[in-house]
């Protein structure tokens, strides 16, 4: 037995209203749900991104098992090779500073930043796990 593949990643922050103004704005991410209280829901692709407020997902509810982590988690989105230098653009008019970019050896290239909680993101093209099957 095997997984299909990831149906949900999360992020734990400090302030969910402030997370969710930097991942609509700069990723363009559109809601699942919201409960400014404890949580923020995107689709993304074919799967789903959550954002927990990190205090708020420390005790159990009747939905879901206590859960959470401290300190910047870490996040990369598919991008495509032909939007590197688009997202480059629109992540520099959105204000947000590139931590780093990697040419990876083996292929693929990733663009590294930071949301509002210091989490780190990445955009990455496909060929940088040279394990999966490549963009069309």
């Amino acid at each position: 037995m095997q997984p299909h593949g990831i149906l949900e990643a999360a992020l734990y922050v400090s302030d969910i209203e402030r997370a969710d103004s930097f991942y609509t704005r700069v990723l363009g991410l559109q809601h699942v749900t919201k409960d400014s209280s404890r949580h923020v829901f995107y689709y993304c692709g074919a799967s789903v991104f959550l954002v927990f407020n990190a205090a708020a997902t420390r005790s159990a509810t009747a939905s879901a098992p206590m859960h959470g982590a401290d300190g910047p988690g870490h996040v990369a989105f598919h991008v495509h090779a032909n939007e590197i230098t688009a997202w480059r653009t629109h992540l520099q008019a959105c204000g947000v500073a590139i931590e780093k970019e990697i040419a990876w050896p083996e292929g693929g290239y990733s663009i590294y930043f930071r949301d509002s909680d210091g989490n780190s993101l990445e955009l990455a093209t496909r060929e940088v796990w040279p394990g999966l099957p490549v963009d069309k």
